[in-house]
């Protein structure tokens, strides 16, 4: 999705119903346009309404069930589409203007998305600020003075008002909030950016230690493990059969002078018209550098017989030359790679029993709310079971870290602040599932802010919109949602990448192209993921289909899956036979 910039700011005025929102941009539009300011107003609407009169020939032909209606005239055009299903969002409205002639765009409503505005405050009309808990807010225009640090304006005077958006839409006023380079259109970051923005807040960990392999799997190797020998050792048989000169293959038959078995050797230079019998592994002799396998031999006595059929013998087949798979002093693994059954086993061919790894880190993980129960207990009334900590535990184990459980904690200032500080001074990384995630109470940006430094960030995608990320005590903060399938979407996306840079490994996700089997929704302008089940077709054709209902609640839809189905905001639909991408879950869930 394109980015808002500089030069077409996005500008709000938020503001309780009564305050006179439609009146100040209707008495100052004159006044932008008086000044060269090209203006777009988009306008959100509580209620249904219509645009064309009744009885008009665009009303009767739209309620007739056109689904889009467009009247043009010689002054103007207006298309009107029906959304019975779903509204549209404020980036398709937004992707609707012709940006080419416009300065500027005023959006009256939305006034919820993270996006620059002015508040508009009235006394009489008795409703509290809005700044205080929207940091999207730029300045106030009020009959009251506010007790603000933002710029202040007055209501009542259009002038100050309207330099004031006339600044804004010139770039000329430098409060960081301002600066929508790293928001969509919505006023959300997308799935990348807000990655982007956290790995640029992480470090990697510097803490080493040396375990033996049997306490290595799953860990992160430090350093380079470079091999101390060849491997193979020796130049050796591929295959069990007949060792022979590769400059001698033109005899009718060979004297056999010697058997050598695995874990021996013949230690005599080979003659010409010699042979030995060789089995796999075993070194070859000197001068030996061909081997014919035994189906292809007849041996009578010390002689041998060698049947290779129209190919014949070809100099150097069936032998494995030493240092073929690992030369000496070669990087065998390298830094930063997961130690998995395939690393143990080659750590261990080379003789060593132990490596050096990044130190586990520890996270501390809890839930949040008064309603979340632990598994076991009798269940109250209005409580859910907590699920989200056993996923994370799991998630995080198969990561190799070790997880510090602080279990549930109730809804008051006292636990969570005492939670927190305790979790920054065990722990390298802190998560949190619940309300804290989102911020809803007043206390808990309170302690937040007295702790750390967090930010509230809206994610454009479903599911996991809500992200809490920062500091606490300079350990990296993660407030995830208390969905259970948000908790593992957002972690997938946000929490691993994370923990990977810290480990010093290198992190990439692998992602495919398969073919939907089934048409597949999403709401256009966000990035979409469903649980999916991928397989390969009879035509060997990668495809795709959902698990079915798609809740952020329904656990059972990731169980069944073994990808997330990934539909980006600039694909609002996929049709069956429609191509989409797909991220494989095996291994990371």
């Amino acid at each position: 999705m394109s980015q808002i910039n500089a030069a077409l700011p996005l500008l709000g005025f938020a503001a309780f119903s009564g305050t006179g929102k439609t009146t100040l941009l209707e008495a100052m539009l004159p006044k932008l346009v008086k000044r060269g300011i090209r203006v777009a107003v988009i306008k959100h609407a509580h209620h249904n309404f219509d645009i064309d009169q009744e009885g008009k020939d665009s009303y009767r032909l739209r309620k007739a069930g056109a689904s889009q209606m467009l009247i043009s005239s010689r002054y103007r055009r207006a298309l009107v589409t029906e959304t019975p299903e779903e509204e549209a969002n404020l980036p398709h409205l937004i992707a609707q203007l012709d940006q080419t002639e416009l300065d500027l765009i005023l959006v009256e409503g939305f006034k919820k998305l993270d996006f620059p505005k002015i508040e508009l405050h009235r006394q009489e009309v008795g409703k509290p600020w809005l700044h205080p808990e929207d940091s999207n807010i730029i300045a106030v225009a009020a009959n009251v003075p506010a007790e603000t640090q933002l710029p202040q304006m007055d209501i009542n005077n259009l002038d100050q008002i309207t330099d004031f958006v006339v600044s804004f839409a010139k770039g000329e006023l430098s409060k960081p909030s301002m600066d929508c380079s790293d928001v969509d259109n919505s006023g959300m970051l997308s799935v990348a950016q807000g990655r982007e923005k956290i790995l640029a807040q992480i470090t990697q960990a510097q803490s080493q230690q040396t375990v033996s392999l049997n306490d290595a799997l799953g860990q992160i190797v430090a350093q380079d493990i470079l091999s101390p020998v060849n491997v193979p050792q020796h130049t050796n048989s591929a295959m069990d059969g007949y060792a022979i000169r590769g400059d001698d293959t033109e005899n009718e038959s060979y004297q056999v002078v010697a058997q050598v078995m695995a874990g021996h050797s013949y230690d005599q230079p080979l003659e010409k018209g010699q042979a030995v019998r060789i089995m796999t592994g075993a070194p070859v002799p000197q001068n030996a550098d061909t081997v014919i396998m035994r189906e292809q031999a007849t041996q009578e006595g010390d002689q041998v017989r060698f049947d290779t059929g129209k190919f014949g013998i070809k100099k150097g087949q069936n032998v494995r030359q030493a240092g073929e798979d690992l030369a000496f002093g070669q990087v065998a693994i390298a830094a930063g790679s997961t130690v998995t059954a395939p690393e143990l086993g080659m750590i261990a061919s080379l003789g060593l029993n132990e490596l050096t790894i990044t130190t586990p880190l520890k996270v501390a993980i809890f839930s949040t709310g008064d309603e979340v129960q632990q598994p076991g207990e009798a269940q109250k009334e209005n409580c859910i079971y907590d699920s989200n900590r056993f996923t994370l535990r799991a998630m995080l184990t198969k990561l190799g870290c070790e997880v510090i459980d602080f279990g549930i904690i109730e809804d008051s200032e006292a636990s969570l602040e005492r939670t927190l500080s305790e979790a920054s001074q065990q722990a390298d990384m802190i998560l949190s599932s619940g309300g804290v995630s989102v911020g809803d109470a007043d206390y808990i940006k309170t302690i937040l802010d007295k702790l750390g430094e967090i930010n509230f960030w809206r994610i454009n995608m479903r599911p996991g919109r809500p992200l809490a990320f920062g500091q606490i005590q300079q350990t990296p903060f993660f407030g995830l949602p208390g969905n259970p399938v948000a908790v593992m979407v957002a972690f997938l996306q946000f929490v691993e990448p994370a923990l990977r840079k810290m480990q010093g490994a290198a992190w990439e996700p692998t992602v495919y192209t398969a073919i939907a089997t089934e048409k597949l929704r999403s709401r256009p302008g966000r990035t979409e993921y469903s649980r999916g089940i991928f397989s390969f077709d009879a035509n060997g054709k990668l495809t795709v289909r959902s698990t079915g209902q798609q809740g952020s609640g329904i656990l059972r839809s990731m169980s069944e899956a073994n990808c997330l189905i990934e539909i980006l905001p600039e694909q609002p639909n996929v049709d069956e036979g429609g191509k989409v991408r797909v991220i494989p879950l095996m291994g990371r869930i």
